[in-house]
């Protein structure tokens, strides 16, 4: 219980600090998650590229197809683009990221569209 609750105090003072900026991440990405069996990964051994630009809001709303209302609605803070036949992924964030989104797009380039 008291793991939970330090879990809870340590999610709520990030949030805090993140929507300062403008950006909210949902509660649900600090915590913990099964990792996908290797056998079920889209990738294993994937060779990483990390693009920081200006205007990701705009930028992974149109490459997702999320459409300029939905993404200004809810704003990516970033996407990721892979490649399986190549074992390539390409993460995209902004200038001021967190180690949660950075590490969200991450898991994509292993496990691909996860949370449908």
């Amino acid at each position: 219980m008291i793991r939970l609750l330090s879990l809870w105090v340590l999610t709520l003072n990030l949030s805090a600090c993140l929507s300062t900026a403008t950006q909210k991440i949902a509660v649900q990405e600090f915590l913990p998650f099964n990792v996908m069996p290797a056998h079920h990964r889209i990738m294993n051994q994937v060779r990483i590229s990390w693009e920081v630009r200006e205007d990701v809001t705009h930028f992974c709303g149109f490459a997702s197809r999320m459409g300029r209302e939905q993404s200004y609605l809810t704003p990516p803070l970033g996407c990721a683009f892979w490649d399986i036949l190549k074992a390539e992924c390409t993460i995209v964030t902004g200038p001021v990221t967190s180690h949660v989104a950075l590490g969200h797009e991450l898991r994509h380039c292993f496990e691909g569209h996860y949370h449908r």
